[in-house]
């Protein structure tokens, strides 16, 4: 498959979110193209700031595997993880991130600018299916207000 076709995936993590009032991020985490591990986000559903989709896959491909490592595993989320999830990304040494839409209020680049906070041997590319990923949530908080 194509990092379209896991994105899309994400994406389906990401309107079950939106359908449970949550911001609208879904993530995967694809290893030997399979994906080992599907999340949204689930703040609000367990009182828990930490309930990113990111840290969730994270934890569930750690539980799968019965390992602290991810060096052989590509993550997809829809929205550039915040600083949090980068750390947890990090210490998680993935091989590969690849992310949708741009965060410039929460993103990672917000606080780390042109420094790339992930382990060293971590491929990132951002802007995968962006426009789709951008505006679900886009929809989401405009039907906040």
């Amino acid at each position: 498959m194509t990092d379209e076709q896991y994105m899309l995936q994400a994406l389906i993590e990401a309107q079950k979110a939106f359908d449970n009032e949550e911001v609208p991020v879904g993530a995967i985490i694809v290893m030997n193209n399979r994906i080992i591990a599907r999340a949204y986000n689930q703040v609000e559903l367990l009182n828990d700031s930490t309930a990113h989709a990111e840290i969730l896959a994270i934890t569930t491909a750690y539980n799968f595997l019965g390992s602290k490592y991810l060096p052989e595993a590509t993550l997809y989320v829809t929205l550039e993880p915040c600083l949090m999830c980068s750390g947890a990304l990090y210490w998680s040494k993935i091989g590969k991130i690849v992310y949708g839409a741009d965060d410039e209020k929460n993103g990672y680049r917000k606080s780390c600018g042109s420094n790339i906070p992930y382990h060293p041997k971590t491929e990132l590319v951002g802007g995968v299916l962006k426009d789709e990923c951008a505006r679900l949530m886009k929809d989401f908080f405009k039907a906040r207000r």
